[in-house]
């Protein structure tokens, strides 16, 4: 609303005092969506969940272990804490609002044990979309081992049930022992080759990207063997490189086929079957047009990979659009999370071309270079960082403004 207060900033800097019982004791702020632990304290439920997540096993006020982190929400305060709101509403304070509760893990036992009816399913499926919280409800071994089965043919049902279930599997994922129901039968990887492979049908793209979906998620959790299985499978690798290289850049299908072909190089045996169906060309493509869909550090980390495989820094080259554009690229990687990846892919673009090194000066490397050995990088990066200055100190001299640098000429 106009001349409204947000509430991150603070009430109390308009002159209007909060309760200090709707305060969370962790953030001092008003509480969104109060909830309890197993000590009666109450928090807001994002501070005492990020507390949780970085390892803190107490009671933030009252130190006394927590015996289980189940957050039950307080729907009291929540209450009186929209109440106050309305009634300050003249002030300019907006009204919380209600937050949605995860789905009830009855719920989902009572939907999949209706399965593999379509309604079922497309409720499953809705509630998936709906929230991240409804997904973590529903990755139990018992809702995917049975999506599992359903979603290849397993657990009865036609065409479009075993759909809606590889669509739900998608959303939530998998675990190490799904992975192996799916990966340990040659048919079931057959039939995500098939999917992925396809180019015909009703809702092609959509089946494709669930299909990949499922590919990743059973690469992610698997070893190198199970990954060289997927690889190797008719369809897999050159499903996810059409994933990304998909013409009406859908965003989903762009960052499922990286993930995948991540996840699938991590297996070195898989690294020349994914330069032969055109993954480096196609990465590469993606990262220089700075189209990788919220996914730049797993799409460099698999252009480092493959520039290492025979071939694979040609097709780099080749699918950036040209030497010159590729190290442009890369070179501008290197200022974000992905830095240590696309200074590596950097060293194998530019080792043995004394032209692309001199490109590579002149697109600024040498700064982010110094700025990755003398921050806060892992030792990792900083090693990787230090090889390409020493790579490319001999195309220093070509440009003036750099070679008369002493922080250039002295980098260490």
């Amino acid at each position: 609303m106009p001349g409204s207060v947000p509430l991150a900033l603070g009430l109390d800097t308009v002159g209007l005092q909060v309760p200090w019982y709707f305060r969370c004791p962790i953030s001092l702020e008003l509480m969104q969506d109060p909830v309890t632990v197993a000590t009666g304290q109450t928090y807001d439920r994002a501070s005492i969940e990020s507390w949780v997540a970085t390892g803190n096993t107490t009671c933030p006020v009252t130190r006394a272990p927590l015996a289980d982190f189940t957050l039950i929400p307080n729907h009291t305060l929540r209450r009186l804490i929209q109440e106050w709101c309305v009634a300050h509403r003249s002030l300019g304070v907006e009204r919380i609002p209600t937050p949605k509760q995860p789905a009830d893990p009855d719920l989902i036992r009572s939907l999949i044990a209706q399965c593999p009816g379509l309604p079922a399913l497309r409720k499953l499926r809705a509630l998936a979309r709906e929230s991240d919280k409804n997904r973590l409800v529903m990755a139990t071994h018992e809702t995917r081992a049975a999506l599992v089965e359903m979603a290849f043919g397993a657990g009865g049902g036609g065409e479009e049930a075993q759909a809606e279930a590889m669509a739900v599997l998608s959303l939530i994922g998998m675990g190490e022992a799904e992975a192996v129901e799916v990966v340990g039968r040659e048919e079931r990887v057959a039939r995500l080759g098939k999917l992925l492979g396809s180019s015909q049908g009703i809702m092609t793209l959509e089946a494709r990207v669930n299909a990949g979906a499922v590919v990743e998620a059973a690469a992610a959790v698997s070893g190198a063997e199970a990954r060289v299985v997927l690889g190797v499978a008719e369809g897999v690798m050159e499903g996810l490189v059409a994933l990304v290289d998909e013409k009406g850049n859908n965003a989903r299908a762009v960052r499922v086929g990286i993930r995948g072909l991540f996840a699938l190089c991590l297996a070195k045996e898989n690294r020349p079957r994914a330069v032969a169906a055109g993954a480096a060309s196609a990465l590469a493509r993606r990262v220089a047009e700075g189209g990788c869909a919220g996914e730049p550090e797993r799409a460099l980390a698999a252009v480092e990979r493959l520039c290492r495989t025979e071939g694979g820094r040609d097709a780099v080259v080749s699918g950036a659009g040209g030497g010159a554009t590729a190290v442009t690229a890369l070179v501008r990687a290197m200022s974000g999370r992905a830095a240590e990846h696309a200074a590596g892919a950097l060293v194998a673009v530019v080792g043995g071309s004394e032209a692309l090194q001199v490109e590579a000066v002149r697109a600024g490397a040498m700064s982010q270079l110094l700025l990755m050995v003398q921050g806060g990088c892992s030792e990792r990066a900083k090693r990787k960082a230090q090889h390409l200055l020493k790579l490319l100190r001999s195309a220093w001299p070509t440009t003036d403004s750099m070679a008369n640098s002493d922080d250039f000429l002295n980098p260490y």
